[in-house]
């Protein structure tokens, strides 16, 4: 018990790193309820009352019908999931990998160990949320169709991935300064839930809106996850390629500031504060 265990080769090392980041993801999954069915269950909850706070806010408004001919209920669920995964995962994300955390001091532990077990904590509990939903509203109330739901899925990993390297910026601003980057983190998702453009539809939108919208890569994949979704929507004003490059250079931004701020960190930081 006393002698430190060494891996011996490459693949043992891939196999300590998998076994981590499991133990991490499960611990990620209890961390807010001792039962995991009912920590599902709230997530479920949550995505239900934000899918019908929308359909409620359309039937207030007098739209009734699906902007996009096929099921106003997959038109508002293509929304609501990529919006909930991102935003999940990138606040996650940023409160997860804490170079100055107790558990980084273990040895076999770090910061890429956390931020994995978070963002597949998320992952996760969203993609059994998203399965429940659509098996609910399928059997109980109407039977859906979703044209390419392999692509869909694909979409929402996009945007999960997304969500990933956003929170390694907030984190990395969050280890310099704990207030601010928590204030950032939050305003980043309250601001998205108007941002994503998920209650309009890009073919439909006039160009000065499309301004509004374009910038954001959430709304390109939304747009492109209605396209695979129905038969009848081809996305003609947003594209696949922009969020890919957009992922991209946000993630080398992200993994650069978490490197410079891992490597100075200190816990005299929080003697100051």
């Amino acid at each position: 018990m006393f002698t430190q265990r060494r891996n011996r080769n490459m693949f043992e090392a891939a196999l300590t790193t998998l076994a981590l980041i499991y133990h991490v993801t499960v611990y990620d999954l209890r961390k807010d309820h001792r039962n995991a069915v009912v920590g599902l269950l709230m997530t479920i909850l949550q995505s239900s009352l934000f899918v019908v706070g929308f359909l409620g806010m359309y039937m207030l408004i007098g739209v009734k019908h699906s902007p996009i001919r096929g099921d106003f209920i997959v038109f508002i669920m293509t929304g609501i999931f990529l919006f909930m995964t991102h935003s999940q995962t990138a606040g996650a994300v940023s409160r997860a990998g804490n170079a100055l955390d107790s558990m980084v001091k273990h040895g076999p532990m770090n910061t890429a160990v956390l931020i994995c077990g978070a963002s597949l904590a998320v992952l996760y509990r969203q993609t059994i949320s998203i399965f429940v939903m659509l098996w609910a509203y399928h059997t109980l109330i109407a039977p859906i169709h979703i044209d390419d739901p392999l692509s869909c899925y694909g979409m929402l990993l996009l945007a999960w991935f997304y969500g990933i390297c956003v929170g390694l910026i907030f984190l990395a601003v969050r280890m310099w300064w704990p207030p601010g980057g928590k204030v950032i983190t939050t305003l980043y998702q309250r601001v998205n839930m108007i941002a994503s453009g998920k209650m309009f539809v890009a073919n439909t939108l006039p160009t000065f809106m499309l301004h509004m919208f374009g910038w954001n890569p959430l709304f390109h994949l939304i747009d492109q996850t209605r396209g695979f979704a129905f038969i009848n929507y081809a996305p003609r004003n947003t594209s696949l390629t922009y969020p890919v490059y957009v992922i991209i250079a946000v993630m080398m931004i992200g993994l650069m500031a978490e490197f410079v701020t891992r490597n100075a960190a200190s816990l005299s930081w929080s003697a100051g504060r």
